[in-house]
């Protein structure tokens, strides 16, 4: 109801808290964007126990799929550790093919670090820093192809677009409701203020060129 705000984002929702209300309020509403961060830690349940998370991959996986019939095109970035003490090669494996098949738009990829007072300090069969850097590597390259397929989706529709001050090589930037990153050519009067936007070809970058429709 506030006055002058066009855009709302959740920026970080666990999974046991992502109601069915919440995703249909936000599927209805004209200002909160279809754009989702779950955190998820771990693909392995027995890495889950270990973290003492309320939620299992597949409590995790059913709100995601919510999400998506709600929005079938919803930007969904999902925290992850690697590197937990316990983490066998397997449970690894396991969340790496888990993230390969729900096709989340993004990957937030942390090693696992020790923090002095909690219970994880305490915990046998630790990762080897080598081992973490390694699998933090392998989830970096499928973020990088799967956040590539997720923005290529995007050419050839139209979105409404949020244009930023910062110049860039003559160029301006600005996110999609789905957080598509998009660049047009600078222009001072189309700063922070939502454009329709013709979403064309995708650079290396995973932006894409934006033609200004109004």
């Amino acid at each position: 109801a506030v006055e002058g705000i066009d855009r709302y984002r959740i920026s970080s929702i666990e999974p046991n808290l992502l109601t069915d209300e919440i995703i249909a309020f936000c599927a209805s509403s004209p200002k909160f964007q279809h754009h989702f961060h779950i955190p998820l830690q771990s693909g392995s349940d027995h890495i889950l126990g270990l973290m003492r998370r309320r939620y299992t991959t597949a409590r995790f996986a059913e709100r995601v799929a919510a999400v998506r019939r709600a929005m079938p095109d919803a930007f969904i970035g999902i925290d992850v550790i690697v590197g937990f003490p316990g983490e066998t090669e397997a449970d690894f494996r396991s969340t790496y093919d888990f993230l390969a098949g729900l096709q989340p738009a993004f990957l937030h990829i942390f090693p696992f670090s020790e923090r002095a007072g909690t219970p994880a300090v305490d915990l046998p069969d630790k990762v080897q820093a080598s081992v973490a850097t390694r699998r933090a590597g392998e989830l970096e390259e499928l973020c990088e192809r799967l956040h590539g397929e997720f923005c290529a989706r995007g050419t050839g529709t139209e979105a409404e677009v949020l244009f930023e001050s910062t110049m860039r090589g003559g160029m301006m930037f600005g996110y999609t409701g789905e957080y598509r990153r998009v660049k047009a050519p600078y222009d001072p009067a189309r700063i922070n203020a939502v454009c329709r936007v013709r979403l064309g070809a995708m650079d290396d970058s995973h932006d894409l060129w934006g033609e200004i429709r109004e």
